[in-house]
């Protein structure tokens, strides 16, 4: 029997019913660029499966990130805090959390590792600010494709007549996910709390190791 990945149990906790949306409109970001926070849906694709959900995500640069998995009726189902090298992956029905690397988080749960400020260029049509990483354009000067080593993102589709993608893929040897934006903004004030570890100071969570959280998953896969 074929097994889920972690990416997959992670967001069938929180499945989300297909429906279409319309294009909304985003005002282009600042010259200088502090944040970023909106919503949007995610697919994850591999070996013939796939999981989508929706989450809400806030990146402060240079290198913390915030990102909530929700549930059909916008609860929490997840949260992944990212703070420079370090991550962690909060399970608030679980009551608990698991604390490592960054890129060890992203992998295990994404299948690839991609750098805040790397995401910040591409999602803010400034992808030709990328590092270390080869790029195409389209006719209109702006950067659709991008690849360094095994890791690779697309733009399919675009805030019009701007360089913002609404629709972004990034694919890793068998790992794949598309990320359509429905809600971005640049430089709002940020929740006082945005980035605050509230399951190290409440009592009733506590520190799991992956192989807790990954079995977990797959417990409420198999419900």
């Amino acid at each position: 029997m074929k097994r889920s990945g972690p990416a997959f149990l992670l967001l069938s906790a929180a499945a989300l019913i297909s429906c279409h949306t319309s294009r909304p409109a985003v005002a282009p970001p600042p010259p200088t660029l502090e944040s970023i926070e909106g919503f949007a849906t995610i697919r994850l694709a591999r070996d013939g499966e796939t999981a989508k959900s929706k989450l809400s995500f806030v990146f402060r640069l240079p290198g913390q990130g915030r990102v909530e998995v929700l549930d059909p009726l916008g609860r929490t189902a997840s949260i992944l805090f990212l703070d420079n090298d370090v991550a962690y992956l909060v399970l608030p029905g679980r009551r608990a959390y698991w604390k490592s690397g960054r890129e060890e988080v992203m992998s295990r749960l994404l299948g690839f590792a991609l750098e805040i400020e790397d995401l910040a260029h591409i999602l803010t049509g400034r992808a030709d600010r990328l590092s270390s990483w080869s790029l195409e354009k389209d006719g209109r000067g702006r950067v659709v494709r991008g690849r360094r080593e095994e890791l690779s993102f697309e733009i399919r589709q675009f805030f019009e007549p701007g360089p913002l993608p609404w629709l972004l893929v990034l694919s890793s040897a068998q790992d794949k996910g598309s990320l359509r934006v429905l809600k971005m903004s640049f430089n709002q004030p940020l929740k006082e709390k945005a980035f605050h570890y509230f399951f190290l100071e409440e009592g009733g969570y506590r520190p799991a190791e992956w192989s807790e959280v990954e079995r977990w998953l797959r417990e409420t896969d198999e419900r």
